[in-house]
């Protein structure tokens, strides 16, 4: 008899998601301190010729070819938490429904396209102005590897379909607000 190894995954994680200078990194870790859930920001898993060289900090927006093993790399890490029974919060632009997938399939029990999954997304929402206005005053501190100029390239990838079943919240509310909202969730 053949036995089929079946994946029994007990741990969970919230994907906070949005462009640059949405909040993820702020709302990221303050939700997994009130949950006491791990933490991980994608920023740390970019390679540094993505973030330092060549890319970012020059204002080149990434391709695929640069996007898609920093997501495999996310994923291998939330599937590493989810199968060892540990909740993690995990900020990630995840701007695309194909990068959502990607990370969805940490759970090893997702079946593609279901979008029911051991990983949840939430999407923080808010306009335009106000994003440009958080990355300019961010660049002014030299607080972040990610320029304001490339905020328009952000906004053309992102794709919000209803039918993921994503909670949206407001990030132009307080953090506390929407650690919060997301919570009740």
């Amino acid at each position: 008899m053949d036995t089929v190894d079946l994946f029994f995954v007990a741990g969970k994680a919230i994907v906070i998601w949005g462009v640059s200078g949405s909040g993820k990194t702020t709302i990221g870790q303050m939700l997994a301190t009130e949950l006491n859930y791990n933490y991980l920001d994608a920023d740390d898993f970019h390679s540094q010729s993505n973030k330092a060289t060549d890319k970012m900090r020059m204002g080149i927006p990434l391709s695929e070819e640069d996007r898609i093993p920093w997501l495999n790399s996310l994923c291998n890490d939330l599937r590493e938490h989810l199968t060892n029974k540990k909740d993690v919060v995990l900020s990630c632009s995840a701007l695309k429904k194909q990068y959502r997938e990607i990370l969805r399939s940490a759970d090893p029990n997702y079946n593609h396209g279901s979008y029911a999954s051991a990983v949840s997304f939430v999407l923080l929402d808010l306009p335009a102005q106000v994003l440009r206005d958080r990355l300019t005053e961010r660049a002014a501190k030299g607080s972040h590897f990610m320029p304001a100029s490339l905020l328009q390239s952000q906004l053309d990838l992102l794709e919000i379909d209803e039918s993921e079943g994503i909670l949206k919240v407001d990030a132009t509310l307080s953090p506390k607000t929407i650690v919060n909202t997301i919570k009740e969730m």
